[in-house]
């Protein structure tokens, strides 16, 4: 008779993507994870296929809450500026918590690829889902005359994630948003 699975395995893979997060990849061994949710080194196993299988669910989990939470927000956003700025700096203020653990899906990338065709492909479609909102609420804002029409909304987009990407890799490097917000500021003059 098959064994009952004895944890949330929800709330493991949000406190497994936290440690991700903060260790990486490579540094989190299976005994790390196991000690840090409390569960049986089989039952982990039986969940989620290994460690690298937990990574990607926590890699989705990640995707599914926070980077759903910051679309959301881009898209509810009152003006465009605001909006972008918002995104922006609160993208700042998550990378440089905890001593500068930056972005996970960022770290994956340095980490992870391109030897892991799996995370390439939710890093990618993360990235992707915000280019596309960020493009369609740039085009909007054009539309409207209050950005400056005189880039293509999509490479504006891609610009803005690509600086965005650089923003949270200089995270980690200073993690001090005092230091950093002010070229949110230098990359909003792109709207102009």
């Amino acid at each position: 008779m098959a064994r009952t699975r004895e944890f949330d395995t929800e709330a493991a893979v949000g406190r497994a993507m936290e440690l991700f997060w903060t260790r990486g990849y490579e540094a989190t061994s299976v005994r790390d994870l196991t000690q840090h949710l409390g569960v049986g080194q089989g039952s982990l196993y039986a969940a989620f296929g290994d460690k690298h299988g937990l990574y990607r669910a926590a890699l989705e989990h990640y995707r599914s809450t926070l980077a759903a939470a910051a679309l959301r927000s881009l898209q509810e956003g009152a003006d465009v500026r605001s909006a972008v700025r918002g995104l922006l700096a609160e993208r700042v203020r998550i990378a440089v918590e905890h001593d500068g653990r930056g972005c996970l899906m960022v770290n994956a990338a340095c980490e992870r690829l391109p030897e892991e065709p799996s995370v390439r492909r939710i890093v990618r479609d993360v990235q992707d889902a915000s280019r596309e909102a960020l493009a369609e609420v740039l085009s909007v804002a054009a539309e409207r005359g209050e950005i400056s029409a005189r880039h293509d909304p999509h490479t504006l987009a891609a610009f803005l994630i690509t600086f965005l990407n650089g923003l949270l890799v200089s995270a980690k490097v200073t993690p001090d948003a005092g230091a950093l917000e002010p070229l949110v500021e230098v990359a909003l003059a792109s709207l102009d």
